[in-house]
């Protein structure tokens, strides 16, 4: 059985089962490549699924190796371009698929290198599950964070010897990958900036999950913009508020990464209003987040 910390920021879509081999693992990039969406992310509103073509760009799947493993990710940039500012694109809990894919893109556009690294490809392949319960209990929850961390070191050497400023790197993550990116900019000294689209601020501490962000405010290396809901059921306003709270006190301190950091609510919207693919989209709050993120890494020296 799920506990509340493991289920309160996720929609209760419909999701399965599967331990990762080598074909689920091409499975995954081939997902990733923009073939189609996860299972677990259906219903699929596909008249409003966005898609930015690769025209112009340089786009595909590849690997680095962390520890011995090596770590699937998909990467869109500008063809042809070097020393590119790079973005970490962190996955919402379905994993590396299209939206994903799709948001690379859009960001590879605006002239970034933009990396989505599969982070749960150790625990398992969420494109083979059907139920949520299932995915959470058998994946997501067996992810450690340290294990996450150490990936998105990873990503970021691969993105240095790849075309990638490291002297220029943001990180932002939807969901799951809104905590992450939090985590990361405290505990990273290699990123400028951060974007968490409503990440969870809060939890039970655990062997797996240590500490949560609002645990980790007081160490942020880098300001971090908070996208959220003032709908989000998971995701209550009372803990964005403490979040506010500390960051202040942080701040008040001498954190000039916490002082900096910014809180955006969309009063009307719920949580993952920027996933255009499922029937919690919300056009005008997704569109007016994604300008803030590059107006946010442009003045965070991401850009």
């Amino acid at each position: 059985m799920l506990n509340q910390d493991q289920t309160q920021d996720f929609d209760a879509l419909m999701l399965g089962r599967s331990t990762l081999d080598g074909a689920s693992r091409r499975t995954a990039l081939k997902v990733a490549l923009g073939v189609g969406y996860a299972v677990t992310a259906m219903p699929i509103m596909a008249q409003t699924a966005i898609k930015t073509p690769s025209d112009g760009l340089s786009s595909g799947e590849s690997s680095f190796t962390v520890d011995g493993f090596s770590v699937p990710f998909f990467f869109a940039a500008p063809e042809g371009k070097k020393n590119l500012p790079v973005v970490l694109v962190i996955q919402e809990i379905f994993g590396v698929h299209e939206y994903i894919a799709d948001t690379c893109r859009r960001f590879a556009k605006a002239g970034y290198l933009a990396i989505a690294p599969e982070l749960y490809a150790r625990q398992g392949d969420p494109a083979q599950y059907k139920e949520v319960a299932k995915l959470m209990a058998e994946v997501v929850s067996k992810v450690p964070d340290a294990q996450v961390m150490k990936d998105l070191d990873g990503a970021v050497a691969w993105a240095g010897a790849n075309g990638g400023n490291l002297k220029k790197v943001g990180i932002t993550g939807f969901c799951w990958g809104g905590r992450i990116s939090w985590l990361y900019a405290s505990q990273s000294k290699n990123i400028q900036a951060g974007v968490a689209w409503y990440g969870r601020l809060v939890g039970t501490a655990s062997a797996l999950t240590p500490k949560h962000p609002l645990d980790l405010a007081a160490d942020l290396k880098a300001p971090v913009l908070g996208l959220y809901g003032g709908q989000d059921g998971g995701i209550p306003l009372t803990t964005v508020n403490q979040m506010k709270d500390a960051l202040a006190e942080a701040g008040a301190k001498g954190n000039a990464a916490a002082k900096t950091s910014e809180f955006v609510v969309y009063k009307e919207a719920p949580h993952a209003f920027h996933a255009d693919y499922r029937p919690s989209y919300r056009k005008e709050a997704a569109e007016d987040g994604f300008k803030r993120a590059l107006a946010w890494f442009k003045a965070n020296g991401v850009a």
